[in-house]
């Protein structure tokens, strides 16, 4: 497996887990929407990540919670491009989550250094917006579905092996159009077109994933399946998600998406000290 992840600008070193801090540019985030809906909130809050020790910021200007509409194209470029702009100067690694080629192309112009796609760039022109870009980074995330519908009736065989060989299929692509492996991680999409069954089934049997060969991002920050464990509404998961990010670190995952970066990073100083796997 890769070490490393290599993107626009940097080469993140995955030999420790990395904390992926969440910029919602959006009026309604399943969890945070309007907090930073404008460039200055949204900047405000960028440095106020990497002041609680965030390695990797990512900005998205679309929700993609359970029943998003799709947001048109000059509206997403609206929140996103003005913000980018500002943040590659903040000297950390950038990503965006989007999954339109025109909003990649947009922010990789700008300097942005990953795109995170939760449609695993099957949109047309999206490998090719990549591809054209030849050192940045590229998360592929598994979903089966599109936001608007994915939660109605998740099904799988084996959701392991079926979210593995997706995935699989999906690299091969963006491989063959020239991406190199070093610039690719993969997400197993908890929460995205995935019962509560699911998603632990994919955490607890995580190794199964990294069989396939690169670097795992996981993204379990105030989700539902947390509210279904806990009982908990949104606001109040933090603690859930501290210990799912640990426990996806524990089986493998090199990169951690969260919204509460202090608190998973003071987590992940204790586990280290503690010299526990993972770290």
């Amino acid at each position: 497996m890769n070490p490393c992840w290599q993107t626009s600008r940097f080469r993140i070193d995955l030999s420790r887990p990395q904390v992926m801090g969440i910029v919602n540019a959006t009026p309604d985030s399943f969890s945070d929407g309007g907090q930073h809906a404008d460039l200055r909130s949204a900047l405000a809050h960028c440095e106020q990540l990497l002041q609680e020790g965030a390695d990797i910021l990512d900005i998205g200007g679309e929700s993609s919670r359970p029943g998003a509409d799709p947001l048109p194209l000059d509206e997403e470029l609206a929140r996103v491009v003005p913000l980018v702009k500002e943040a590659v100067r903040l000297g950390v690694p950038v990503s965006v989550d989007t999954y339109k080629p025109e909003v990649m192309r947009a922010v990789l112009d700008l300097g942005a250094d990953i795109v995170n796609d939760i449609n695993a760039l099957r949109a047309p022109g999206a490998v090719e917006a990549v591809a054209a870009h030849p050192a940045c980074g590229v998360c592929l995330m598994h979903m089966r579905g599109e936001p608007k519908s994915m939660q109605l009736d998740p099904r799988y065989g084996d959701v392991v092996g079926e979210v593995a060989a997706e995935l699989r299929e999906r690299a091969e692509a963006v491989r063959a159009a020239g991406v190199a492996a070093e610039r690719i991680v993969l997400d197993p999409g908890f929460g995205f077109g995935k019962t509560v069954d699911h998603n632990f089934e994919l955490l607890a049997r995580q190794a199964e994933l990294l069989a396939l060969g690169y670097p795992l991002l996981a993204g379990w920050s105030r989700k539902s399946s947390l509210g279904a464990v806990t009982g908990r509404p949104v606001q109040e998961r933090l603690a859930a998600s501290v210990a799912a990010a640990l426990a996806a670190v524990l089986h493998g995952a090199r990169v951690v998406r969260v919204h509460d970066v202090a608190a998973t990073v003071d987590a992940l100083k204790v586990w280290r000290r503690a010299g526990l796997p993972g770290i």
